[in-house]
């Protein structure tokens, strides 16, 4: 039963000015960072296998699109670029 719960150990949120909708607020955002709230939805219920490998690809498949138009984007914003129509400004 322990092991089940080592995951939250180190998540102290600290209630400042008695604000504990603050509080709350920002423990919700750090644990949907983390992907404890969609971890915690998966397991609700049963996932059969194919519905299992039809979410793991379809997550390879965003981290791979997300992970190249980030390049793309920093490609873009680079400041080094030669100016493509020079005389023009």
């Amino acid at each position: 039963m322990a092991n089940r719960h080592a995951q939250f150990i180190s998540r102290t949120i600290l209630v400042r000015n008695g604000n504990v909708d603050e509080a709350a607020r920002l423990l919700n955002r750090i644990l949907g960072r983390e992907g404890i709230f969609d971890q915690y939805r998966r397991t609700r219920y049963y996932e059969k296998p194919f519905q299992q490998r039809r979410r793991i690809n379809y997550e390879k498949c965003k981290a791979i699109y997300n992970e190249d138009m980030g390049r793309k984007i920093q490609f873009i914003m680079r400041k080094n670029r030669v100016d493509p129509f020079p005389g023009c400004h």
